[in-house]
Parts: C-alpha cells; sequence; structure tokens
C-alpha cells in the first residue's frame, strides 16, 4: 500500500522532474513498469511537473509517448527539439549545419580513417538514414538504408551518427572532440551512438526552453539519467541522479545515485520525495 503524497500546502521538493528514456525511464523492452508509472502519477498529482528529454528525435520518441498516454512537453533530439505530446506538435526545432558537418566529418576521417555514418533528419516524420556498415541496435525503430552517400546531405538534418570499425565510443568521441570541437558538438548517447551536434546544443538547452514555457526554473529540477549526454542536464538542474547502470563519466558528476532502470531507479527516488 502506498504512502500517502504531501499533504496540501506542503512544499513540492522538486517542481519539475526531467528524465532521460533510454537506460533511465525505460527498461531494455522500451516498456516503463507500473512501479514507475505510479510513482510519476503520485508526482504529478501533487503537482509536479514531468519532462521527458531524450537524446531520440520526435520520430523515435513519439510512439513511447502515445503509449504512455503522455501529453505534456517533451525535449527530443539531444535538446534540439522541443515537443507537444498532447498536440503532436514539434513547437521548437534545431537542425545541423550540412556544411559544417560535412567539414567534420572530413577532419574527424582525416584522422582516424573512415566512418560508418547515418543521420536523423528534420521535423515530426524526419527519417533516420543508415549508410553502409553503420550497425543499427536492433528493435522497433524504423530506419532507410541509404545507399547514396548524397542523401545524408538532401534534406536538413539534426544530428550525425558516427561509427568507426575499431575505436570505441568513448576514444572515438574524444577524437571529435579533438579535431572538429570547434565545428559541431559531440556527445556519447548510449552504446555504438556517438552523435555530431549543432554547436553548443544539449540537453540543457531543450529542458531550459521547455522549462521556461511552464514557469519553472532550474533550481526547482530534479534529473534522471544514464549516459554522458546527459551531463549537461545534470549541470544545469538542481540536483542530478544518475542509474546504477550509468556511464561512469555521469557517475563523476551525478549527486545522487538510485537503481538500475530495470530495477525502477527512478521510481524509488520518486516514492522517498513525493510518498513520504
Amino acid at each position: 500500500m502506498s504512502a500517502p503524497a504531501p499533504a496540501a500546502g506542503t512544499p513540492l521538493p522538486f517542481k519539475l522532474i526531467a528524465t532521460d528514456l533510454d537506460g533511465t525511464l525505460l527498461r531494455s523492452d522500451e516498456t516503463v513498469s507500473e512501479r514507475t508509472r505510479q510513482a510519476l502519477a503520485a508526482a504529478t498529482a501533487a503537482g509536479a511537473a514531468h519532462i521527458v528529454v531524450t537524446g531520440r528525435a520526435v520520430p523515435w520518441t513519439r510512439h513511447i509517448l502515445d503509449a504512455l498516454d503522455y501529453r505534456g512537453l517533451a525535449v527530443c533530439g539531444q535538446g534540439g527539439q522541443v515537443y507537444h505530446a498532447g498536440e503532436h506538435r514539434l513547437l521548437t526545432s534545431v537542425t545541423l549545419d550540412r556544411q559544417l558537418a560535412g567539414l567534420a566529418l572530413s577532419k574527424i576521417e582525416a584522422e582516424v580513417g573512415p566512418l560508418y555514418l547515418a543521420a536523423s533528419r528534420d521535423g515530426l516524420e524526419g527519417e533516420v538514414l543508415v549508410g553502409p556498415g553503420y550497425r543499427v541496435q536492433e528493435g522497433p525503430l524504423p530506419n532507410v538504408l541509404m545507399d547514396d552517400p548524397g542523401e545524408l546531405w538532401a534534406a536538413p538534418i539534426n544530428k550525425v551518427y558516427i561509427q568507426h570499425p575499431t575505436l570505441d565510443d568513448d576514444a572515438l568521441a574524444l577524437v571529435a572532440r579533438q579535431v572538429a570541437g570547434d565545428l559541431v558538438g559531440v556527445t556519447v548517447a548510449g552504446e555504438g551512438i556517438v552523435e555530431l551536434l549543432p554547436l553548443g546544443l544539449s540537453k540543457a538547452t531543450g529542458l531550459s526552453l521547455a522549462a521556461r514555457r511552464l514557469g519553472l526554473t532550474a533550481k526547482e529540477t530534479l534529473a534522471f539519467g544514464d549516459m554522458p549526454n546527459d551531463i549537461p542536464m545534470f549541470a544545469w538542474a538542481a540536483r542530478g541522479v544518475a542509474m546504477a547502470n550509468a556511464h561512469d563519466e555521469l557517475k563523476a558528476v551525478a549527486d545522487e545515485f538510485t537503481a538500475s532502470n530495470e530495477d525502477d531507479g527512478v521510481a524509488v527516488v520518486l516514492e522517498r520525495l513525493y510518498l513520504s
């Protein structure tokens, strides 16, 4: 039996709860447990707002939000998109300068050799283009095979994904930052997912915009995450909670640790804060 929610008039510990999706809110089967759903429901019933903040672009996020009956704002595309889930409407969108991205890729490949590439096109229906050799993670997310490299630049994009035949994600990201960090942003968003983004863009960028729309601030925000792309969000929020399965770089800057995404880590913290 759940403990009662905070009494009316009791100050909320945090007015905004920001959660990453993969490795944080979602389990490996891309579902949210009933326990975590109830904990989020209790927090929002007490008056807190919940914002999903994900590296996924809107087309790869929308089906999850719909399944959750999530109707609020979501920050997608590593902060580049603010999406109104209830209205199925893109409120803001930042695209990657394709000329700068091409120059960045040339610099990285000059250092490490040929890369495997993919790209996420902008918009509500933006496709993910996948080039030869790029390893796509198993799952239901749609993608389009790209035979002609020129397709990568044929329409506005919000990010480029890069992989290397031998370098691991952290090593590839380090080289990319060293040789092209003045042209594009570089982040590690998951296993096999190194991304090139508009310079200066991060989850914190989009979260700050979404929070402002709700009249909320960084000092009122609790953030949950698991990967290095969550570091800027932790820096922006008043408190950052890393999952047990989190990358070491994120754990190094976290204020608190919780259980893994498979073990309801988000719920563990929310129950303590909003149900005690």
